[in-house]
């Protein structure tokens, strides 16, 4: 494959020369072809011509890793390939990013990649084997009777959309960086994690209900105490969920999301089940309302969550200031 001798240089450094065809290199790595076509979807690459010469000798490793994680280590083909689509993923979104970001040309890629690529590797590695250890320590406290069962929460700025047509590119970068930096700050804090970020939304998890709702009027406080950022509403679920690809699934996760599209500005709305979980529990007082529809879901009943304080010091400061 002919490359410029600039960009040649830039995959010399990152993966290596390109020296073989898809079957050369799935004959190094031992495994059959069509398995490693599979793999290369699953991880998001292009299709490439039979007779391309596209793939490296750290192609053929990491063929030879995976074949041992099929043999030596009795990891089933479908497990492997779910954990390549979800790797795959991750790390595109990353790549993509740090690209961005960095806005730098090939010529200074060349210099600037060997140092940077091998330090980013050990961070990788160091985040993966802390995020895997919350993980198992997560599961090995959990009740033994906890099942499934989950506390789902969605948490959206409120008016963003109209907000975000008055801002430059600059500003709006600046207010969903603020938006998440907050939910990072909080989320982890109160015992919970965060699934995922939905550009003014994230999508949090909880195991169980009073770190939930710790976490729903956190995030409302912090943005009452941030005069530059909208107010958030929540809204929180709990039940059985499917945990797939680091995302949940199911009834409780759409249930969640209904209600924070239903919730006001600044309010916390919870699930009947959450509610009557959380009734009687000292520091939360609870307000049932009238079933609603909800789409897709039919009619509910939900609860408004605060604290037994009558309103949080953050709220009372920003409404003084939007008084004067």
């Amino acid at each position: 494959m002919e490359l410029p001798s600039d960009l040649q240089a830039v995959v010399e450094v990152l993966v290596g020369r390109l020296e073989l065809t898809s079957g050369e290199v799935s004959r190094e790595g031992g495994i059959d072809l069509e398995e490693a076509r599979r793999l290369w979807r699953a991880l998001g690459f292009p299709p490439v011509p039979d007779d391309a010469r596209i793939f490296t000798r750290a192609d053929a490793d990491v063929l030879r890793i995976v074949r041992r994680l099929l043999d030596r280590n009795g990891l089933d083909a479908t497990v492997v390939v779910q954990l390549a689509r979800l790797t795959g993923r991750s790390l595109a979104r990353i790549a993509d990013a740090q690209v961005d970001t960095a806005g730098a040309v090939l010529s200074d890629a060349v210099t600037m990649l060997p140092p940077f690529a091998a330090d980013f590797e050990r961070l990788m590695a160091y985040v993966w084997r802390r995020q895997l250890l919350a993980a198992i320590l997560r599961r090995a406290t959990l009740p033994s009777d906890a099942g499934n069962s989950v506390a789902v929460g969605f948490a959206d700025m409120v008016g963003f959309t109209v907000l975000s047509q008055a801002l430059d590119a600059r500003d709006l970068a600046a207010m969903v960086d603020r938006f998440e930096a907050i939910a990072y700050e909080h989320v982890p804090q109160h015992g919970g994690r965060i699934i995922k970020m939905i550009g003014d939304e994230v999508m949090f998890a909880a195991d169980d209900a009073v770190a939930a709702a710790e976490i729903a009027l956190a995030l409302v406080d912090a943005h009452a105490q941030t005069p530059d950022l909208p107010d958030v509403r929540v809204g929180l679920a709990r039940g059985p969920a499917l945990a797939w690809d680091g995302d949940l699934f199911g009834p409780t996760v759409n249930l969640a999301s209904r209600l924070v599209n239903v919730a006001r500005p600044s309010a916390v709305l919870v699930s009947e089940a959450l509610g009557l979980e959380l009734q009687g529990r000292p520091g939360y007082t609870l307000r049932p309302l009238r079933a609603v529809r909800l789409q897709g879901i039919g009619r509910v009943r939900s609860w408004v969550l605060r604290r037994s304080t009558t309103e949080p010091s953050g709220r009372r400061a920003k409404r003084a200031r939007d008084a004067s």
